[in-house]
């Protein structure tokens, strides 16, 4: 896999558990912007095993605190792109952590349903 990006991971490492990464999204979304990595190629996060989930979990928290005091975000939103037509373009199962923060958007109800951007306000 020597010619995937995840795999050949370059910058720093936040933290790392037994089968997750963290660092910095090289095109954050808003200051904080991580991204949990499995350090096992796979695409997506349906071919994840029982003990990869969790250590997902257990990145989610660190990277909330570290998030928390560096940057004193007012939300979160988590997400994974599975698949092309969902916005993969990496094709090496990451979560995306991204801070919020107030007034980071004139109208964030809806969050994530904002990918489809008619389908945000309901």
């Amino acid at each position: 896999m020597s010619e995937c990006l995840f795999c050949c991971l370059k910058g720093e490492i936040i933290y790392e558990n037994t089968h997750m990464r963290i660092v910095y999204d090289q095109y954050p979304v808003n200051e904080g912007h991580m991204l949990i990595i499995s350090k096992r190629h796979v695409s997506t996060f349906f071919e994840l095993t029982s003990e990869e989930k969790v250590a997902i979990d257990d990145a989610l928290r660190f990277g909330k605190r570290h998030l928390d005091s560096t940057y004193q975000p007012t939300g979160y939103n988590i997400g994974v792109n599975v698949g092309e037509d969902a916005g993969q373009t990496i094709f090496h199962m990451h979560v995306h952590l991204i801070p919020r923060y107030k007034k980071d958007t004139p109208q964030p109800k809806g969050g994530v349903r904002g990918v489809i951007p008619d389908k945000q306000a309901y």
